[in-house]
């Protein structure tokens, strides 16, 4: 068994959500980055013992959250040591609209990933992207590169559709089931 962390930000409880359904899959250690940009005490030799990483953000503007970016520009000190070279990387992203430029934030997840020397896993489901397709089914908003949710802005954390949240666990599952091939 892999040993995978959930590092994410939340504003509102969203993306806390998501984070929860995706560890729950993953049989993963929830790390929370908090409203100042900060990890708890032990944060970052949590993620250097991890064999995967899965990052979690909100979509703000077309990007990660301000403080997942600070935590993002924290993990310099990682990169130069090459500390998480070769770890198992995946990541999520949740904003109100259907859209609302999550494909943009996900790239920049990956892209942080591949600075780090990381495997980023995809999402490797297929889209319910046919006309009887709701948003019940697995993967309804169609990613591939990682997770997407979407979250109305007029509705709470309990209120995302269940579609995302399976989808959530699956992927979890996914990125947990990548790092074992590679730890074993």
């Amino acid at each position: 068994m892999a040993n995978v962390v959930v590092v994410y930000h939340s504003g509102y409880g969203h993306t806390q959500r998501v984070a929860q359904q995706v560890a729950q899959g993953a049989d993963a250690e929830l790390l929370a980055i908090d409203a100042d940009g900060n990890l708890a005490e032990g944060g970052w030799e949590t993620l250097a013992g991890a064999d995967a990483i899965i990052f979690g953000t909100p979509t703000y503007m077309g990007g990660p959250s301000w403080q997942f970016k600070k935590f993002a520009d924290a993990s310099s000190k990682a990169w130069f040591s090459r500390g998480w070279q070769d770890k198992v990387f995946g990541g999520f992203t949740a904003s109100a609209s259907l859209n609302g430029d999550k494909g943009a934030c996900l790239i920049q997840l990956q892209t942080l990933a591949s600075q780090h020397g990381g495997l980023w896993v995809s999402l490797g489901l297929l889209p319910a992207n046919g006309s009887a397709a709701s948003r019940a089914d697995v993967n309804n908003l169609g990613g591939s590169v990682g997770l997407l949710v979407q979250c109305a802005s007029d509705a709470g954390a309990d209120q995302i559709p269940a579609g995302d949240l399976e989808t959530a666990r699956r992927y979890g599952e996914r990125v947990a089931a990548v790092a074992a091939k590679f730890k074993g």
